[in-house]
């Protein structure tokens, strides 16, 4: 993974999810705090997305925050990613070729979240958030 491929957007979120890592005193950055990391620097896109999947973004970003708080805390030790997490980044980097796309966008890295093993995936598709409805919703916003 070459973060010289991504957008400055997705490489402040990935920078913004480490911060919210150490600042719950976690060892490992996960998708959840990626997930938190594109809301916080990216505060148009995902409202956008969301809102256009009919979801309740502040009871989303309640729970978000929620299982965030749930996470184990550790004192020292090195932050790294995730196992999940760094999938979820190949998995972007994938979605972009796919799309043709020369960088790793936001939208690619909310697409990768979504398609992750993770908890805010489940909570994604508990909303009735679907692949399609996402990528229509992406599509949408590119055009505008």
């Amino acid at each position: 993974m070459n973060l010289n491929n991504f957008t400055i957007k997705s490489q402040e979120a990935i920078q913004q999810a480490q911060q919210i890592a150490q600042g719950f005193g976690h060892q490992q950055i996960e998708n959840e705090h990626l997930f938190k990391g594109i809301f916080e620097v990216h505060d148009n896109v995902l409202p956008f997305l969301l809102e256009k999947l009919n979801v309740n973004v502040a009871l989303l970003q309640q729970v978000l925050d929620k299982q965030l708080e749930s996470f184990s805390k550790v004192s020292g030790g090195e932050l790294m990613l995730s196992r999940e997490a760094g999938k979820t980044l190949n998995e972007a980097s994938i979605i972009a070729k796919k799309t043709k796309d020369d960088y790793v966008s936001i939208e690619h890295l909310i697409l990768a979240v979504f398609k992750s093993n993770s908890k805010i995936a489940q909570i994604l598709k508990d909303q009735g958030v679907t692949e399609k409805g996402l990528n229509a919703s992406i599509d949408e916003l590119r055009q505008g």
